[in-house]
C-alpha cells in the first residue's frame, strides 16, 4: 500500500507545530522591557529598547549575588538564535525608515580618505573656458593689432564731412557707421530689413567699425600677424581734389607716413605687416608730379606706404600691393537669415528684361564705350535703362536702381570714369548677371571675392568690337542657353554675401562677408610678404597677369592693359630721365 499520503500529512503537521511554537514565543517575550537606548519606529506608539553591545552585562554586575534571568522570559542578550530571530523580523521596518545616503566623494587630505559631499558641478564656468581655449586656437594667426592713430586722421576728418562733396551734404551717409540713412521698403522692392542708403565711397568708416568687434583684435602687437592703419585716406583727400593745391592734398598723408615711421611696430618688418583700407580708386593717390593741376595726392608712391598693402575698391593692375575689394552696397545684413531671405526672394523673382543699363555717357572721354552701350541699349526692345543726368536723378535711388536690376537677367556694366563701377555689385546684389567689356573691371580686381572662372558667373564682350560696331549686343546675350542663364544666375545669387559688408554691429555665423573675405586675403598677403624678404621676380607691370594666372607669359587679354601701360612707361622713363 502507499504511504506517501500519510508522510505527506505528517510533514504538514510537524510544520503547524513549529508555526505555532514560534508564534507564541514571539508574542509572549518581553523584549520590550530590555535596556536603553530607545529608538521609535514609524507606526508603533512604544519605543523598542535596543542595547548597545559593548555595555557590560547586567549579569556581570552581580558578581555577589546578582540579578538572574526570570523564569519565562528568554535571554535576548545570550541566546544567539533569538537574537536572529528577532533581526529578521525587523528587517522589513528597518528597510522603510532607513534614510537615504549622501552623494558622497572621496578625497585625500594628510595622507588618508576622509569622505565629503560633492559640489555642484558649475557648466558655466567650463563654457566659458572652452570658449576661451577655442576663441584662443582660432585666432591663431589671425591676431590683428589697430594702431591707435591721432583723430586727426579719422574722426577729425568726419567732423569736416560738409567739405567731402561741394555739390552734396555728405554728413547723413556717415550715420549708422557709415552704412548711412534707414532705406523704407515702400514698393516692396528690398526685403524688410539691413538696407541702408550707403555712399559707395564710406568704405573706411564701415571697415573700421567692423574690424572694432573684430574677434581676433589684440592690444599686444607682438602677437599680431597684422596692424591696421585706420586712416580715412578717401574721404581725406576728397575734400581737396577738386582744388589746386597740391600741398593741402597730401599734408596728412604725409603726415601719417611719418608717424607710422616712428612707431615700434613699424621697424620689424618696415611696414610690410600694415594695411591700409581706401575707400576710393587707386588713381586718387598715385600722383606722381607736382602740379597743381595734376589729379589726386601721392599716397600710394610715398616710400613708406609702399610697402603696407593697401586695400582699394579699384586697384591698379601694374602695381603689386593694393588689392580690390568690394564697394558698399545698399544691404548690410544683421544675421544669416537676412541674407537667406534674399536668395530665395531672388530666385524666385520673375525678369522681364534680357539686359539694362544704368549710368551716364562719357562723351569728354574719347576711348569711353559708354555711348556705344547706351545706343544698343535703346535700339532694343529688350532693353531697359536709367539715363543718369543731373535732372534725373533715378540713379541715385537705391529702391529705383536694385528695381531695375531686378527685372533683368544681364546687366551692362561699361567702365566709367575707370575700370570699375559700384554697379557691379548692385547688380549682383539684384540677382543680375553682369557683363564686362573688359577684365579690368571685375576679372583682375577682385581676385579674393570673386571666382577666377569668371564665366561662371558674367559675360565678357570685347570692347573694341562694341567701339567698332563689330558685335550686337543683345545676340551675344540672345544666344546663351536657359540653362546656361540659369547656373550663372545661380551663381550670382550665390555670390551675394562675399560681396556684402554686414551691419558693424553684426556677426554672421553660416556665411563670410566681404570683410571676413578681406582680413583672410590680406593676413595670407602679409604672411607671404613677411617670410619672403626678397622683391617679385618679375615686373610690377604684369602684376595683373602674375596674381590672376600664376605667370607672366604672353596672354590673349594684354591688349586690354597695352595702351595704359605704355602711358605707364612713357612717365616712368621720363621721371628717370628728370633724374638725371
Amino acid at each position: 500500500m502507499d504511504q506517501t499520503p500519510k508522510f505527506r500529512c505528517k510533514i504538514w503537521l510537524v510544520l503547524c507545530a513549529f508555526f505555532i511554537c514560534w508564534y507564541f514565543m514571539i508574542h509572549n517575550a518581553k523584549w520590550y522591557t530590555l535596556s536603553s537606548p530607545a529608538t521609535t519606529f514609524p507606526h508603533q506608539s512604544n519605543p523598542i529598547d535596543i542595547v548597545d553591545s559593548n555595555e557590560k552585562r547586567t549579569s556581570e554586575t552581580t558578581n555577589s549575588g546578582g540579578d538572574e534571568v526570570p523564569d519565562g522570559e528568554i535571554d535576548w542578550l545570550h541566546d544567539a538564535d533569538q537574537m536572529r530571530a528577532l533581526e529578521d523580523d525587523l528587517e522589513p521596518v528597518l528597510k522603510k525608515i532607513k534614510p537615504k545616503p549622501l552623494k558622497k566623494t572621496t578625497t585625500k587630505k594628510n595622507d588618508t580618505d576622509t569622505e565629503k559631499v560633492k559640489p555642484k558641478h558649475d557648466t558655466r564656468n567650463e563654457t566659458r573656458a572652452r570658449t576661451r581655449n577655442v576663441t584662443k586656437r582660432s585666432c591663431s594667426g589671425r591676431y590683428i593689432y589697430i594702431h591707435d592713430l591721432p583723430e586727426r586722421f579719422n574722426d577729425d576728418i568726419l567732423d569736416d564731412c560738409r567739405s567731402f562733396s561741394k555739390w552734396q551734404n555728405m554728413c547723413p551717409y556717415i550715420g549708422n557707421n557709415g552704412l548711412g540713412p534707414n532705406l523704407g521698403n515702400s514698393q516692396r522692392v528690398l526685403s524688410r530689413s539691413g538696407w541702408y542708403a550707403t555712399n559707395q565711397f564710406m568704405l573706411e568708416v564701415i571697415f573700421h567699425n567692423r574690424m572694432k568687434r573684430y574677434e581676433c583684435v589684440t592690444n599686444d602687437s607682438s602677437i599680431a600677424s597684422a596692424v591696421y592703419v585706420p586712416y580715412y585716406a578717401g574721404l581725406d583727400v576728397w575734400r581737396y581734389l577738386f582744388d589746386n593745391n597740391t600741398s593741402a592734398r597730401d599734408a596728412l598723408s604725409i603726415d601719417l607716413a611719418e608717424w607710422l615711421h616712428e612707431q615700434p611696430e613699424w621697424k620689424k618688418f618696415a611696414g610690410k605687416n600694415h594695411f591700409l583700407v581706401v575707400g576710393r580708386i587707386t588713381w586718387d593717390f598715385r600722383r606722381e608730379i607736382d602740379e597743381d593741376d595734376a589729379w589726386g595726392n601721392k599716397l600710394m608712391v610715398l616710400p613708406e606706404i609702399k610697402n603696407m598693402s593697401i586695400l582699394t575698391i579699384e586697384k591698379s593692375p601694374w602695381h603689386g600691393n593694393d588689392f580690390g575689394i568690394p564697394y558698399p552696397t545698399y544691404f548690410h545684413p544683421r544675421t544669416d537669415n537676412d541674407i537667406i531671405d534674399w536668395q530665395m526672394r531672388l530666385r524666385r523673382h520673375r525678369r522681364r528684361a534680357l539686359f539694362s543699363f544704368a549710368g551716364a555717357p562719357r562723351p569728354q572721354m574719347e576711348e569711353s564705350i559708354r555711348d556705344k552701350v547706351i545706343e544698343q541699349c535703346a535700339a532694343s526692345t529688350k532693353c531697359r535703362a536709367i539715363h543718369c543726368s543731373h535732372q534725373n536723378h533715378k540713379c541715385y535711388q537705391p529702391v529705383d536702381v536694385m528695381k531695375l536690376f531686378q527685372s533683368s537677367v544681364f546687366c551692362l556694366q561699361p567702365p566709367g570714369d575707370s575700370y570699375t563701377r559700384r554697379s557691379t555689385f548692385d547688380s549682383i546684389l539684384a540677382g543680375c548677371i553682369p557683363v564686362f567689356f573688359t577684365p579690368g573691371s571685375a576679372y583682375v580686381q577682385y581676385l579674393w571675392h570673386l571666382p577666377k572662372q569668371f564665366d561662371k558667373y558674367s559675360v565678357l564682350i570685347n570692347e573694341d568690337d562694341v567701339r567698332h560696331k563689330n558685335v550686337s549686343i543683345e545676340r551675344v546675350l540672345s544666344r546663351i542657353p536657359t540653362r546656361k542663364v540659369s547656373e550663372m544666375r545661380n551663381e550670382v545669387i550665390g555670390l551675394i554675401p562675399r560681396v556684402v559688408y554686414a551691419h558693424p554691429k553684426a556677426k554672421l555665423e553660416k556665411f563670410k562677408d566681404a570683410f571676413d573675405v578681406s582680413i583672410n586675403g590680406v593676413l595670407d598677403r602679409i604672411e607671404n610678404v613677411t617670410k619672403n624678404t626678397s622683391s617679385f621676380d618679375f615686373d610690377e607691370r604684369f602684376s595683373w597677369k602674375y596674381f590672376l594666372f600664376g605667370s607672366v607669359e604672353k596672354h590673349n587679354w594684354d591688349h586690354y592693359f597695352q595702351y595704359s601701360m605704355n602711358n605707364k612707361v612713357k612717365q616712368e622713363e621720363a621721371k628717370a630721365n628728370e633724374s638725371r
